[in-house]
């Protein structure tokens, strides 16, 4: 018994032996894993911080364009560009400071406004048409122009009628003033599905215009004639502005829109031409962008150029929202 106790002990021994080895190699392995995992994150800690360092350098450095034409005059441009909305881009509070800037230095010799855009808000575009007159009767030593780039279409346009000239491509898209109200119908639908519509209002006219409930002919009356009353008004802004150039007729203000040869013809546009040749007319070929920057985090996510990137901007900023 003591024999068999005795070889069983050295049976054991012997595979502890063999096993260790295996072991060995098996914690090894797992901290060269290890190891390799955290060197590399190291690597793409510092690769990410010195890029954010060479970007954030650039940024900065290249905010102020302005400050390189101190001393000499220039073409100051401010660029609006998609839709026109309040917190977008395009909006009123973001163009009009631009505007501000221009006007206000010293060196501008003339102001262009870059448009490229569908439209928008009639509001927001006329407190951006509101806010060039202004500063033009301000300032009326500096001219501005409006640069029409793929189209500047109804609120687009209506901000280019306040310029003192407006600039087009040939093929340029123009004109399209008018405005417009977007709506669907669900009843039939909802009836053919079984499904009852259930609505409290406190005012009768609550719910105009509601898609699941019948088009009431008086409520229907009420949004054109509201519609009409903002198309007068962008009509007479683009009266404003344009005055004797415009050649009036039934289709101008029908909402139509027409190519930049067309509009040339029709009083829309002045002349042919972009920011660089008007630089040239004005004798002031260095050309300043003052249109605002977005947030440093914002610009830098652009320059990333990916989702990765804009998800980083956005954890950042704390806001995941799209405007």
């Amino acid at each position: 018994m003591a024999d068999v106790e005795t070889d069983t002990n050295q049976s054991t021994t012997g595979s502890g032996k063999q096993a260790q080895p295996v072991v060995d190699r098996l914690v090894f392995a797992a901290l060269r894993e290890q190891t390799r995992a955290r060197r590399w994150r190291v690597g793409f800690m510092l690769f990410f911080i010195i890029y954010l360092s060479v970007i954030t350098t650039i940024l900065l450095t290249g905010q102020d364009d302005d400050e390189y034409a101190e001393g000499e005059k220039h073409t100051a441009v401010v660029k609006l560009n998609g839709i026109i909305a309040s917190g977008e881009e395009a909006g009123a509070e973001n163009i009009i400071t631009g505007l501000k800037a221009a006007f206000e230095h010293d060196d501008t010799a003339g102001i262009v406004i870059e448009i490229n855009s569908p439209g928008g808000s009639p509001v927001q575009s006329a407190y951006i048409f509101d806010e060039i007159m202004r500063l033009k009767q301000k300032h009326d030593s500096i001219p501005v122009y409006a640069v029409v780039a793929d189209i500047a279409a109804s609120g687009g346009y209506f901000v280019a009628a306040a310029a003192d000239k407006i600039y087009a491509n040939q093929s340029s898209l123009v004109g399209s003033i008018g405005v417009r109200m977007d709506a669907f119908g669900f009843v039939e639908m909802m009836k053919k599905i079984g499904v009852e519509r259930r609505l409290l209002v406190a005012g009768e006219n609550k719910a105009i215009f509601d898609p699941f409930l019948p088009e009431q002919s008086d409520q229907k009356a009420h949004l054109q004639s509201m519609l009409n009353e903002v198309h007068e008004h962008f009509i007479s802004a683009v009266k404003q502005g344009r005055g004797d150039r415009l050649v009036v007729n039934e289709d101008i203000f029908s909402g139509l829109i027409w190519s930049g040869e067309k509009a040339l013809g029709l009083g829309l546009v002045d002349a042919y031409g972009n920011t660089h040749s008007v630089a040239r007319e004005l004798e002031a070929e260095r050309v300043v962008d003052f249109t605002p920057e977005s947030e440093l985090l914002e610009r830098m996510a652009n320059l990333f150029g990916s989702s990765v990137g804009r998800g980083i901007s956005q954890y950042l900023l704390g806001n995941f929202s799209l405007n």
